[in-house]
């Protein structure tokens, strides 16, 4: 989503590094091109007006450091900048000292707020809480079977009293039916427009009054831009926000709602949306984000998803066969299958420091190599995958027919796996003379996929 903003943002550091000190006269010129920036990645003109005088603030109200490059001293204080204008630090959900946690959904309708409230329950089962997802949505078409096929794959408890119900009454015998299935948390779907009226507004305030729940989470989808910010703001002149729910933050969006909501509306974001699965739910922490932003990439957080859905017993046999030398194609295919659960090729490259320089053909062509990869193995046979040097020019010819590639590139794939399967386990070893874990003999090779 922060690509553009990114590359822009990048281009003018690199005008600055050239500069011996910051001066007035340069940070006016890298200022001016930061405004254009922010304001094309669709950030509120109010909320750029005041980041850019902070920043202006910071680089001439202090002495440059004579170890600090201007360049370095100018990203540091964008990044700060940043982080504070998103909210300084993750915000979590409140919950009830006594009696379950209620968690109120709102927003126009569109938005993703059924979607999300699966997505909640899959985050907060993590946590050994058990959920309740209550149909308060009575106006839109089958908006009380979505969220029972929503329910049922988040594994959570579901309760509606049907479409002509009231949704007030029907948010007030959710909280009796809670204490009866064992729920210690329950997530109200409620009614959305296509727009603000007086009617919605009146409704889910009525509901906030009987039920006073913990958390008011507005739902808003990333990609609508300043008008999810112009909602937000409606929204919570009418109720009392707790926080914001960002969705479709993979989309290719400008990104402006992001840096601009928590300034706008004064609530947190508390989680973003990064793709269309259930578990594709991911708790906001803004230094993070600004890290991505500003090309710094997100280790901790594609850690903290790899210990979440990567099998470690798998990986470390992996590591113990790469150490011997014993892989094979069966073992990599499996490899990939795990990579994948941790969500798009693309959104996991952006985590890794300085990658997107070093891919100018861009995200979507790692996504497009990997698919390539797992075709051609999958149209091996077990044999040829556990065994890949019997794969012979007919084998190779059948393959390249049965996942519609070519035979050079089935070619290229066996060539470099057997480099890496080399080089890896020299790496793992490590050669008389050589320091444990370098690459000998050279960069590691292109392997489609990996």
């Amino acid at each position: 989503m922060f690509e553009n903003l990114a590359k822009r943002l990048d281009s003018v550091f690199k005008t600055i590094r050239g500069q011996g000190r910051l001066t007035e006269a340069n940070m006016r010129d890298a200022l001016q091109q930061i405004r254009t920036a922010l304001l094309e990645a669709d950030v509120n003109y109010q909320v750029v007006k005041k980041f850019i005088a902070e920043v202006q603030e910071a680089a001439l109200g202090q002495e440059v450091l004579a170890s600090v490059h201007p360049g370095q001293q100018i990203v540091k204080i964008v990044h700060d900048t940043l982080v504070r204008t998103m909210g300084e630090k993750n915000e979590p959900l409140t919950r009830a000292s006594k009696g379950p946690t209620i968690i109120m959904l709102c927003g126009l309708q569109g938005q993703g707020k059924t979607t999300s409230a699966g997505k909640l329950a899959v985050h907060l089962k993590k946590s050994g809480h058990k959920t309740l997802l209550v149909g308060a949505d009575v106006y839109r078409p089958a908006a009380i079977k979505q969220l029972e096929i929503v329910a049922k794959q988040a594994q959570a408890e579901m309760f509606s009293l049907g479409e002509h119900a009231d949704p007030v009454e029907t948010c007030l015998m959710a909280r009796g039916e809670a204490s009866m299935r064992g729920c210690d948390t329950i997530i109200l779907d409620t009614a959305g427009r296509l727009h603000v009226d007086e009617e919605m507004m009146l409704e889910a305030r009525q509901i906030s009054e009987q039920l006073n729940p913990h958390e008011i989470l507005f739902v808003a989808n990333a990609m609508t831009g300043q008008d999810a910010v112009n909602s937000a703001r409606q929204f919570h002149e009418a109720l009392p926000l707790t926080g914001v729910i960002l969705t479709q933050m993979d989309g290719d969006a400008r990104g402006g709602a992001a840096i601009s909501l928590i300034d706008v509306t004064g609530c947190p974001i508390k989680f973003v949306g990064t793709g269309e699965k259930l578990e594709a739910l991911e708790p906001f922490h803004p230094q993070r984000m600004a890290d991505q932003i500003l090309g710094m990439g997100d280790i901790v957080s594609l850690v903290e998803k790899a210990q979440e859905v990567v099998d470690q017993e798998q990986a470390l046999n992996l590591q113990k066969k790469i150490r011997k030398g014993d892989w094979d194609l069966e073992d990599f295919l499996s490899h990939m299958n795990q990579l994948k659960k941790m969500g798009s090729m693309g959104d996991l490259l952006q985590k890794i420091p300085g990658i997107s320089k070093m891919m100018p053909q861009g995200m979507d062509f790692a996504e497009d190599e990997m698919k390539h990869t797992e075709a051609i193995i999958l149209s091996m046979t077990l044999k040829e995958r556990r065994s890949p040097n019997i794969i012979n020019g007919s084998r190779r010819r059948r393959i390249a027919e049965g996942c519609g590639l070519s035979v050079q590139e089935v070619n290229a794939l066996l060539k470099e796996f057997q480099k890496m399967k080399t080089m890896m386990k020299q790496a793992m070893k490590g050669g008389k003379g050589k320091r444990r874990g370098r690459m000998p003999g050279g960069p590691m090779p292109p392997m489609p996929g990996f």
